[in-house]
């Protein structure tokens, strides 16, 4: 099997994940989110498989979306950025399946350990929370930015990895917190330098590696079960809607034309400078 944004390798009962875009931080283009869904499944089909670490090459994890590429792009005939009016079960449909692809990593019957150095943050930390365990740098830094205008979590996870009010205090800001932090909230499991960081991430997939595999999926499975009884499925829908509105609303129509006359990276810098954000002249009229 050949992937075009990913590389799937496996040593003994450990598969390997690696997001290969180190040149754009590992950013999500299509076909990644799909293409991380088929190699859990192929981790899942191998029997030798015991646990899966999922990592990003080069400087970080995953930078999320390729906003640059998506917000700086004219036109708006793309699933996530219509004309008006738009059809939000068009957005919806396309989003879904994304989100169902990167929860591929939690519904997995074999555990999933994320390793993350540089950046998980936007979709990258949507990513991240979908493994059963988060490593982080200590200087690593986790969050979602586009909270602030443009987008919400599709899967959701915040409130289930840190609870009501933490997860407010991130999605509320959009601010990102680093490794050290992380794992003093419960976010991540462990938060080491980074350079003790892969010998950090085998010493628990290893030490998972030696339980059977009917084991691990059954502790997994009875887990994850308290979460769906939780509501885990209707909040990802009302997510997954909520982050098309939020690319639709007037704030999040100006940030996409603001992105193609200005760039991305000055509409950025608008959005996390706490300056009022003007609704789209397209809805306004002026």
């Amino acid at each position: 099997m050949g992937f075009e944004t990913l590389i799937y390798t496996t040593e003994g009962r450990i598969a390997r994940i690696t997001l290969n875009r180190p040149e754009r931080l590992n950013a999500i283009v299509s076909p990644m989110p799909q293409e991380i869904r088929l190699a859990v499944e192929k981790a899942n089909a191998d029997d030798d498989i015991h646990v899966i670490i999922l990592q990003g090459a080069g400087r970080a994890f995953c930078a999320g979306y390729d906003l640059k590429l998506y917000a700086e792009d004219k036109g708006d005939e793309s699933p996530c950025c219509q004309s008006m009016p738009w059809d939000p079960m068009v957005d919806y449909r396309y989003m879904k399946a994304n989100t169902d692809d990167f929860f591929s990593l939690w519904r997995s019957y074999k555990p999933t350990i994320c390793k993350v150095q540089g950046f998980a943050v936007a979709g990258g930390s949507d990513i991240a929370l979908c493994c059963d365990f988060v490593i982080m740098a200590d200087d690593a830094r986790i969050g979602y930015m586009p909270a602030r205008v443009w987008g919400t979590p599709t899967t959701a996870m915040w409130v289930y990895r840190l609870g009501a009010m933490k997860a407010k205090r991130m999605l509320l800001t959009g601010d990102t917190i680093d490794g050290r932090t992380a794992k003093e909230w419960g976010l991540a499991i462990e938060a080491v330098p980074e350079a003790d960081l892969e010998e950090t991430v085998l010493k628990l997939a290893n030490r998972i590696a030696g339980v059977p595999k009917n084991q691990l999926m059954m502790q997994k499975l009875m887990i994850n079960q308290a979460y769906d009884n939780m509501g885990l499925s209707n909040t990802q829908m009302f997510a997954t809607l909520f982050d098309g509105i939020a690319r639709h609303s007037p704030e999040g129509l100006w940030f996409k034309q603001y992105a193609e006359e200005k760039g991305f990276h000055e509409a950025v810098r608008w959005r996390n400078s706490g300056e009022p954000i003007p609704g789209s002249k397209r809805i306004k009229g002026y």
